[in-house]
């Protein structure tokens, strides 16, 4: 049994809307051996994860997939289930899951829910290795059993400390979760920034951080307070609030004399420590004195001595000029039985469910370490004392949660008094989020009648006390802080529009963000050149995966975002995020088949429905009506549909249309085509397709296709009919704006066309433009092939050319993409003899460049050149200055290229 693969998906994907882990898994000789083969199996496994009860799996009840196994389930099936009540015993709550089997025997696909994706990734491991360990038991024989050394060495509940430790590491904390469940809760996007607790809610403009419980609204200078010790008290004193008498020290001798002069029994805590190390409590001699202050400047370079108050250790939390939570906190202890001894009692509370190793559960576990020794020792106990019934027994000094502590909510005690002091003191040190550390004997008495002091105020308090305490009643803390980050009404999300298809979505997308732009919108767009804000390139390449939507959405000036979402993103790991306003689906088309597991248009269909099935509950979907794969599409929309059609007669759309829908639609007028745009009964004529600069004329009839698009998800994004006919007329198809896109160059005696054009759907458009041109010359293209697809689609591709093209330069792409030198070229030339066309016409000229220079060296008056490039940048610099024999050898030489200084270059020297 072997894991083929694992894939991560970080959002919505072709198996869930949710983030995902995907394991391709091989269960070999398994295939023959479902559960109830196995004997022994199901009942070991129940023994080791007794959780799995919960599980209700297709029955939909409890112990549902314990049914399962008990009727026979396969592997694959099984360790989905594992790997999900792992993750969730690793303190990261997930429960969707599903196992597919593939066309090949026993290899399936497991995918389960992941919020962590490290330890997603090694819950799904340890299923595996779990699940060999159990059939070395049930069947020792089977190859895929553990056996030897492996078998000795593997440990579940050690592999499971270790997962439990990778969460501990990586997951997000108990306030930073909670912060993020809030924000779900109100359907508010959040980004992980690193790998700790930084986290972005909302997306471009309107964005808010955190770094667990600091926001991007918290003062710099009110943490830089709170975090001084010594200055916090000396501003609470003079604000008249009650606190302790204290002194800085930096040495052991300073501290005695602190002790001396502010009167036992005092505490050391140090100047700026945290979570309660290295703070020493009730400290009543000099001896005590000096090594606790050893123990507090081990955490500091100076310690703060000030005089023990008395009391119950309350935090008081507040939120944005509210006490939204109050705890009463004890430190970790166990309570004697009469029976067992203190070791025994440890062992008794740490098997508590709810404990475990720091923030993985509700309590964390009680340790055995120097400060659980020494609190003992004070007590003159011993690990192996017994304690009479009913005594506490603490092991701390101080009351963290992170330590072992408990807490129990007192919200609804505390006195207004005591509320007014709180917010008072916030309020002094200037934090939106704080945290009042007060001792007082009882906080439903005013501290006025009964004493008390603050003893510290915490920027960025801990939460878990107050969502999950001991006992008492959970709070919604983290609620109140979403809804300070964005009050009620506020935007979260900028308007968003996904663009997917086999060919036009660059065009379409380009097109749509300067609409946007015209409507007013500083506008994030990706695409395969690069990422644009404000039409400004930020970052070059391809930018059509969901890293690439990330960071436009983490960009701060973006109100708008037009994304480009290609199918290698998708299938690579889902898209760069939870939803969108616009999903738009140009076309599904011939291409990329054979590649990552897509092998039929089918597949390929469902792969980019994944942007339609994004689109949130009051938003558009953008289908094309004319291809029979988008308009399946509609059925898994869960907003509205809007259909853009080409042929005026299209029955599906003219039904819509009759019934209310939106839609985009080809009219023929007397003065040619009319886009035009029907809305709930309304018809809007938007402006005539050849009046379009991108349509040259009304002859591109795929620009036709992609304008129209473009102004359905425009207007769908709200972009008025003025601003979509003003963006459309000012788009014009020049290398800046569309790079590689029907680029015309008119500088030489002859029309050159530079397009990226490398599939047959596009060779198809491409031809029918072409010969709707007139050429009285030649029509010449420079064409090549990437070398990842079947050798059909390059047949397809190249018959297609035969019917349009009088003579054929072959080249090669840069990257042959597995393919021998010459292959492709020579499968193109193969099939345009096939297909009729002379030898004569045919040249294979395998570098680009050389292949550009010579159809434009011998080209003629009226002929027609056109390049379908690889290198879209280059090629339009080499046809762009060839022509200037000065500036030709400057690029030659940015290049990297030999040039002799003496030899004229150039294509005018050259036709001399």
């Amino acid at each position: 049994m072997r894991i083929l693969d694992t894939r991560v998906f970080r959002g919505p994907n072709l198996y869930h809307y949710r983030p995902m882990i995907r394991m391709e898994i091989d269960i070999e000789e398994l295939e023959d051996y479902p559960s109830d083969k196995l004997p022994g199996f199901t009942d070991q496994l129940l023994e080791i994860i007794p959780t799995l009860w919960d599980h209700h799996c297709s029955y939909g009840e409890h112990g549902g997939f314990v049914k399962r196994l008990r009727e026979g389930t396969w592997m694959g099936h099984i360790i989905e289930h594992i790997a999900i009540e792992l993750t969730c015993l690793a303190g990261v709550t997930v429960n969707r899951g599903k196992t597919r089997s593939t066309e090949i025997s026993g290899r399936y696909l497991v995918c389960y829910e992941q919020k962590e994706e490290e330890v997603g990734v090694k819950a799904g491991e340890l299923a595996v290795k779990l699940t060999r360990w159990l059939l070395a038991h049930s069947l020792p024989d089977l190859p895929s059993a553990m056996r030897g050394d492996e078998l000795a060495a593997f440990n579940y509940r050690t592999e499971l400390e270790a997962l439990i430790n990778v969460a501990k590491e990586k997951a997000l904390g108990p306030s930073t979760a909670g912060l993020v469940a809030a924000a779900e809760a109100r359907d508010i996007p959040y980004i992980r920034l690193n790998e700790y607790s930084l986290v972005q809610f909302g997306q471009g403009k309107y964005q808010k951080r955190i770094e667990a419980t600091v926001t991007s609204q918290t003062p710099h200078i009110a943490v830089e307070i709170a975090k001084d010790k010594e200055l916090t008290i000396a501003l609470l004193k003079d604000a008249g609030l009650p606190v302790p008498r204290s002194l800085l020290v930096r040495s052991e001798e300073e501290s005695l004399d602190a002790a001396d002069r502010i009167g036992y029994p005092v505490v050391t805590k140090p100047y700026d420590g945290n979570h309660g190390r290295g703070v020493m409590l009730n400290l009543r001699n000099s001896d005590e004195v000096r090594e606790a202050f050893k123990i507090s400047s081990e955490e500091s370079s100076a310690v703060l001595v000030e005089k023990f108050v008395a009391g119950r250790d309350y935090r008081i939390l507040v939120v944005n000029n509210e006490v939204v939570a109050v705890a009463e906190r004890l430190p970790g202890h166990v309570v004697g039985d009469g029976i067992r001894t203190v070791r025994q009692l440890i062992d008794v509370v740490n098997s508590d469910p709810r404990r475990g190793i720091g923030h993985e559960r509700v309590l964390t576990r009680l340790e055995i370490d120097d400060q659980a020794l020494l609190c003992l020792q004070k007590l003159g106990y011993t690990l192996d004392t017994i304690p009479p019934a009913g005594e506490k027994v603490f092991l701390r000094l101080t009351a963290n949660l992170s330590t072992g502590g408990t807490a129990i909510d007192r919200t609804d005690a505390i006195h207004y008094e005591n509320i007014q002091m709180a917010l008072r003191a916030i309020g002094v040190i200037g934090l939106d989020i704080g945290g009042v550390d007060f001792i007082c004997p009882d906080i439903s008495r005013p501290y006025t009648d009964v004493g008390g002091a603050i003893v510290e105020i915490n920027a960025g308090p801990g939460f878990r006390m107050h969502l999950a305490p001991s006992e008492g009643r959970p709070r919604d803390v983290t609620g109140k802080v979403i809804d300070m980050l964005f009050p009620k009404g506020t935007p979260a999300r900028v308007p968003l529009a996904a663009i997917t298809g086999t060919n036009g979505k660059t065009t379409t997308t380009r097109m749509a963000a300067h609409i946007m732009k015209m409507a007013g919108r500083m506008v994030g767009m990706t695409t395969t050149d690069g990422i644009y804000i404000d039409g400004e390139r930020i970052l070059k390449g391809d930018m059509t995966g969901p890293w690439s939507a990330r960071v436009v959405m983490r960009d701060t000036r973006v109100d708008c975002a037009v994304l480009e979402a290609a199918r290698g993103g998708i299938a690579r790991e889902g898209l760069g995020f939870d939803r969108c306003d616009v999903g738009a689906v140009l076309n599904v088309a011939s291409d990329h088949l054979g590649l990552r597991g897509i092998n039929t248009l089918d597949e390929l269909a469902a792969l980019k429905q994944v942007v339609v099935e994004a689109v949130h509950r009051d938003g558009w979907a953008v289908l094309n009506a004319d291809n029979e794969y988008t308009v399946k599409m509609d059925r898994y929309v869960d907003g509205q549909t809007c259909w853009f059609s080409i042929n005026p007669d299209n029955e599906l759309v003219k039904e819509h249309v009759r019934k209310g829908g939106r839609a985009v639609v080809l009219e023929k007028g007397v003065n040619g085509e009319m886009i035009t745009l029907y809305d709930d009964g309304k018809h809007i004529p938007l402006l005539w397709a050849h009046l379009i600069p991108a349509t040259y004329e009304g002859h591109a009839r795929f620009n036709t296709a992609n304008a129209m698009a473009a102004a359905a998800i425009t207007y769908c994004l709200g972009a008025s009919v003025e601003q979509i006919r003003t963006g459309l007329l000012t788009f014009a198809m020049t290398f800046y704006n569309t790079p590689g896109r029907v680029n015309v160059f008119d500088e030489y005696p002859f029309r050159v066309i530079m397009d990226y054009c490398h599939n047959a759907p596009a060779m198809e458009e491409l031809s029918t433009f072409v010969s709707r041109l007139r050429v009285p010359g030649t029509r010449k293209v420079i064409i090549g092939a990437p070398g990842d697809r079947r050798d059909s689609d390059i047949r397809d591709f190249a018959r297609l050319a035969a019917r349009t093209f009088d003579s054929f330069i072959i080249r090669e792409d840069w990257d042959r993409r597995g393919r021998g030198e010459q292959e492709v070229a020579d499968l193109i030339r193969q099939t345009l003899i096939a297909e009729g066309i002379d030898a004569s016409a045919i040249s294979i000229i395998t570098h680009e460049f050389a292949a550009i220079r010579h159809a434009l060296d011998n080209s003629q008056q009226d002929d027609l050149v056109v390049v379908l490039a690889d290198d879209v940048t280059n090629s339009w610099k080499l046809i762009t200055k060839y022509r200037q024999p000065e500036v030709y050898r400057r690029w030659l030489i940015e290049m990297g290229e030999s040039v002799p200084e003496d030899e004229p270059v150039g294509w005018r020297l050259n036709r001399r």
